[in-house]
C-alpha cells in the first residue's frame, strides 16, 4: 500500500472506529456512514479521498478492516470500534483454541486479571498463531497466548465472527489463558 493510500486507510479507521466527529460524521446504529457524505467530510478536513481510492483501500486493506454495502453507498468499520454499534453479529461456535497477539509489556497484567475490552467493544482473538504473531508484532517484541476458547464456549461465553475473521468475545477471563 502507498505512502497516501495507508494514511487515508489510519484516518478511515479513526473515523469509522472511534472519532466519527473528526470530520463531523454521522455512523448509524450498526456502524454505517454515507460513502458521499464520508467523501465529502473527509476532503473537507484535507483528506482527498474519492470514490476510487475507498474501493481500493476496502479491496486491499490487509486485515480487511472496512467494507461496503451491497451497492456501495455506505461503508464501515467490520470490527474494532471503541464507540457503541451493533455489528449484527450472531453468536458463532469458536474453533476449540484461538490466539490474542500482545507484547511483553502487557504480558504480567493479562496475567494477573485475563484479557480486557479495554476501550473497544471487545477482545480480539485469531484463529491462527501466525496472525496474532502479526498483531503483537505492531506493539513491540510479540508474545502470543493460547485461549481455551472450547471451555469458555462450554461455559457459556458468547463468541461473535466479524466479517473480516476476527473472532471477538467480552472478556477472557485467566483460567483460559496459557502461554
Amino acid at each position: 500500500m502507498d505512502k497516501q493510500l495507508k494514511h487515508t486507510s489510519k484516518f478511515l479507521s479513526l473515523v469509522l472506529r472511534h472519532q466519527p466527529e473528526e470530520i463531523g460524521l454521522q455512523l448509524d446504529e450498526h456502524g454505517w456512514a454515507s460513502v458521499e457524505e464520508l467523501i465529502t467530510k473527509m476532503n473537507a478536513k484535507a483528506v482527498v479521498v474519492d470514490m476510487a481510492m475507498l474501493e481500493t483501500i476496502v479491496a486491499t486493506n490487509d486485515k480487511k478492516r472496512f467494507v461496503f454495502n451491497d451497492d456501495k453507498t455506505r461503508i464501515r468499520a467490520s470490527q474494532g470500534h471503541s464507540i457503541e454499534v451493533e455489528l449484527d453479529l450472531q453468536p458463532t461456535e469458536p474453533p476449540a483454541i484461538l490466539y490474542h497477539g500482545t507484547t511483553g509489556k502487557y504480558l504480567a497484567s493479562i496475567l494477573q486479571m485475563g484479557l480486557q475490552k479495554q476501550a473497544r467493544q471487545h477482545v480480539h482473538l485469531s484463529a491462527t498463531i501466525d496472525t496474532a504473531m502479526a498483531v503483537g508484532n505492531r506493539h513491540g517484541k510479540p508474545v502470543v497466548l493460547t485461549i481455551d476458547a472450547r471451555a469458555m464456549h462450554d461455559n457459556g461465553f458468547a463468541f461473535y465472527l466479524s466479517e473480516n475473521k476476527v473472532w471477538l468475545t467480552e472478556a477472557v477471563p485467566v483460567q483460559y489463558i496459557s502461554q
